[in-house]
């Protein structure tokens, strides 16, 4: 029979904690908060007070209240079933009370003691990660509320005591502070949404021109399937030159995309060097993917192959690298409607360098200092600005450096400068990284 009921017990609980699992992904976010606090109110308000009346015994203790604030947390595992407006009263009522009240009246009951005035703080703390103006509301009312019971119950000299109101000084600071939080956490969240809201912005700017091109080329075909289908050789090479024009947008696209997915990527990865990579080979596998627009934009660059040489990174970062910066020095050409790009692959410099120059519109004197600041974008609304700044962290880790050399409306020099390269040093980094398998054997 125990056995039996253990079981029953056990499957129950699973079932609970199921349910408060699945109702945190799919509620929306009010009801989720009621469903937590529910479920710690429900198992706390027993437990508790088991602990403080059998095992650390205090001066005052209730059942009934204790009861009606089980009974309180009960009713919120239902939430999903309550109307907004219902759910909203619900959980004033609920936080004035298992909150604010309960927990002033027994820290006043049991003569401010140092046990009920932490649980009061942790209380406070509680309510206070619930939007401000509502925990104000149950603040005070639970509070006035709690002082007004406890004085009945003949207890005003401890809530005029020392002990009692030289904790209103720390609630204080401790709501301002809380509150302060959250303004903070709205900023960030905020940020976010604005760094979200740039990158959507440069996706829409980089994808818009080919989607026009590929609209106007169907368009063109439409026109001819109207009017007769390529009825002459010169209709036959307009519309053979159409479709190679949409599969070309069609790559440009995907290669367009793939660049943004690897820079996203690339920020969420361990940026350390864990191979040695030979640097004009980085500049040519880059090059193959770069997505060129035309063949007129692949002729304005030219690559320059003084000495090779080798240095410590990742491949796949090596490449986000050079791509931001090919893109950034295309779109320079591009404003300033002249210039050229050239790369130069310098291993005789001493330490070895790669350079970018490009002579399109250059960079202002008073922008310079700041074009390696996350988020900050030349011009304006130009892209997310956070390429530079993945640059220079990438760079920062393989313990080289990057800088920029530019002259307004003449030219801009992007200096990557790499240390001497040690075998030994690489081999040992990607041993931290990837353990043996004897090794990762042993420490399971």
């Amino acid at each position: 029979m125990p056995a039996n009921l253990f079981a029953s017990c056990k499957s129950r609980l699973q079932a609970c904690a199921h349910n408060l699992l699945q109702y945190h992904g799919q509620e929306q976010h009010a009801t989720k908060r009621v469903l937590l606090l529910a479920g710690i109110g429900t198992v706390c308000m027993p437990l508790y007070y088991l602990i403080w009346h059998h095992y650390f015994p205090q001066e005052y203790e209730s059942v009934p209240l204790r009861a009606l604030g089980i009974a309180l947390c009960m009713l919120g595992l239902f939430a999903r079933r309550y109307r907004p407006r219902i759910l909203h009263a619900y959980l004033l009522l609920t936080l004035s009370y298992v909150l604010p009240f309960f927990f002033t009246y027994m820290f006043l009951m049991n003569h401010a003691s140092g046990v009920w005035g932490e649980s009061l703080l942790i209380a406070l703390v509680l309510l206070f990660h619930f939007e401000t103006a509502l925990a104000l509301q149950a603040y005070l009312a639970g509070t006035l509320a709690a002082c007004l019971a406890a004085s009945l119950m003949g207890e005003s000299a401890t809530l005029l005591s020392k002990a009692a109101l030289q904790q209103l000084p720390i609630h204080m600071f401790t709501m301002a502070v809380l509150s302060v939080a959250k303004i903070s956490r709205h900023m960030l969240a905020q940020e976010k949404l604005a760094g979200l809201g740039a990158g959507l912005a440069s996706v829409a700017h980089e994808l818009r021109t080919p989607l026009s091109s590929v609209n106007a080329n169907v368009r063109g075909l439409l026109r001819m399937v109207g009017t007769g289908i390529c009825r002459s050789g010169e209709e036959k090479l307009g519309a053979i030159d159409a479709l190679a024009r949409i599969q070309f947008e069609v790559r440009h696209m995907n290669h367009m995309i793939d660049l943004f997915l690897l820079s996203a990527s690339a920020v969420r990865q361990n940026l350390r060097a864990v191979e040695t990579l030979p640097m004009h080979a980085m500049v040519d596998s880059m090059l193959q993917r770069y997505p060129f627009v035309s063949d007129a934009q692949k002729h304005q660059v030219a690559v320059e192959l003084r000495s090779d040489f080798q240095f410590a990174g990742q491949s796949e970062l090596a490449v986000v690298v050079l791509l931001n910066l090919l893109r950034n020095a295309l779109k320079a050409i591009q404003r300033a409607g002249k210039g050229r790009v050239r790369i130069i692959v310098d291993g005789q410099h001493q330490p070895p360098r790669l350079l970018f120059i490009d002579t399109g519109c250059g960079i202002a004197p008073h922008h310079l200092p700041l074009i390696f600041q996350r988020f900050y974008s030349y011009p304006a609304h130009n892209g997310s600005g956070i390429g530079l700044a993945l640059c220079q962290d990438i760079l920062r880790a393989w313990n080289g450096g990057i800088r920029c050399v530019t002259r307004e409306q003449a030219y801009a020099i992007f200096i990557l400068e790499f240390p001497p390269v040690s075998t030994s040093e690489v081999s040992h980094a990607f041993s931290r990284l990837c353990p043996p398998d004897s090794d990762r054997a042993g420490r399971r």
